[in-house]
């Protein structure tokens, strides 16, 4: 499908937070909140993180700075709507606030983003969920300033407008979507994600992965209808902007990933990991993510139960399996982009030589970025496909379904997604290698 607008888009948005970058950057976090105004801050973490002390460390600091610190450490990996309704009731309980510290992944950023939209506006949680799995309602109020701590390297969430959860009786992951839940700041200290597994690198550099590649292949922006300014969203499409954050975020990744997995001492490549991780998500949180992001909801929704993934805290009772949201967005990463090839070829080209410099173009370009794409999840002991999980071809009918409820992630993909497109491209992520 060629996109043939009546009256082209000829403006692209860009937004970005503040940031700090570099070992330590951490310690100074209690002078940037004073740049703020800040006297009394709620921090949110997640146990594991917790354990490491990071967060104590942080609250004691403010502390000695005159900045009241309230920790909150029942962030959940991969948040529900039930987890992320008791951190809310948490905020309301304990506000007011004049700013919130996420320190974590991006399970305990998505946690803060959700708590600090619904301690500044009224309503429930499900009321700001995206349609047509929730109410997709705007907020009206003015947020306070998020500062976000990342200690994985992966998510990107410290740069983006998203916050993610998993909405229980639906079997869908999803999200919230507005331009005023993009963290204000974003202090990225590599020392952080030192001690942070094997298991956890891989899924969570696969997501750096596919978020430099999707925003990297999504639909141009001046693809689209022309909007009126009220009418922008965060998601603008592919741009030239974007697109530079994008392919340095995979030229270093093409030479830190795999020593990262394998030699989690390394702060050079954990450095190159940070930094490509923050590229990337100002890439995406401004072009988008497409067909993998939009199929990992369903997956990581509906995965047996009895998976759970190496180097991961146990999960709390729950109707499916864990599946890390990096994990679940490479397993069908390949097939998509063998399914978006034909909208862009050289986009599709360029990436995989920056990935993989040496490769040589197979006889059928278009298996080129997918098979650059399994060859790095094989390295990295991601599962070598939806079979590994626990899925079979009777469940493809279900995630489907799953799929087409994100209708705002599939808006950005470069050409026309079809129930039978995504039905291929699921069949054809049962088994990759």
């Amino acid at each position: 499908m060629t996109f043939a607008p009546a009256h082209p888009e000829s403006i692209f948005t860009y937004g970005a937070p503040g940031l700090k970058f570099g070992a330590g950057a951490r310690h100074e976090l209690g002078y940037d909140l004073a740049q703020l105004g800040a006297r009394r801050v709620l921090v949110v973490t997640d146990p594991g993180v917790a354990a490491t002390g990071a967060p104590a460390e942080i609250a004691d600091d403010l502390q000695r700075g005159g900045i009241e610190a309230v920790v909150y450490d029942r962030s959940r990996v991969e948040p529900t709507d039930g987890s992320l309704a008791e951190a809310i009731a948490f905020g309301r309980a304990e506000g007011p606030f004049d700013a919130i510290v996420a320190v974590g992944g991006g399970s305990s950023i998505d946690t803060a983003k959700a708590v600090n939209l619904l301690t500044t506006n009224d309503g429930d949680l499900m009321d700001y969920v995206n349609a047509p799995v929730g109410g997709g309602r705007a907020p009206s109020k003015p947020l306070v300033p998020l500062i976000a701590v990342p200690t994985t390297t992966g998510t990107g969430s410290e740069s983006t407008t998203i916050c993610v959860l998993d909405v229980v009786s639906q079997h869908v992951k999803t999200g919230i979507s507005h331009a005023r839940l993009r963290p204000a700041f974003a202090i990225v200290d590599p020392e952080l994600t030192l001690s942070q597994p094997a298991g956890v690198t891989a899924a969570s550099g696969l997501d750096i992965l596919c978020h430099a590649l999707e925003s990297y292949t999504a639909r141009p922006y001046t693809s689209y209808e022309h909007k009126s300014a009220e009418q922008r969203v965060p998601y603008c499409g592919s741009n030239p902007i974007a697109d530079m954050w994008s392919e340095k975020a995979m030229s270093l990744m093409s030479t830190a990933f795999r020593t990262a997995v394998r030699h989690g001492d390394d702060v050079a490549a954990r450095t190159d990991m940070a930094m490509a991780a923050t590229f990337a998500g100002l890439g995406f949180g401004n072009a988008g993510v497409h067909i993998p992001h939009a199929n990992a909801y369903p997956i990581a929704g509906m995965a047996p139960v009895d998976f759970h993934p190496a180097d991961y805290p146990a999960h709390p009772e729950s109707d499916h399996g864990l599946v890390p949201h990096g994990m679940a967005v490479s397993l069908t990463a390949p097939a998509a982009f063998r399914f978006t090839f034909e909208a862009a070829p050289e986009r599709h080209l360029r990436a995989a030589r920056l990935l993989a410099p040496e490769a040589e173009v197979p006889d059928d370009p278009a298996e080129l970025l997918p098979s650059v794409l399994s060859g790095i999840m094989r390295d990295v002991g991601i599962p070598s496909g939806l079979a590994e999980i626990g899925f079979g071809r009777g469940d493809l009918d279900g995630l489907v379904e799953g799929t087409m409820k994100q209708q705002r992630l599939l808006a950005t993909a470069p050409r026309e997604v079809t129930e039978d497109a995504v039905g291929a491209i699921l069949e054809q992520s049962i088994e990759l290698w």
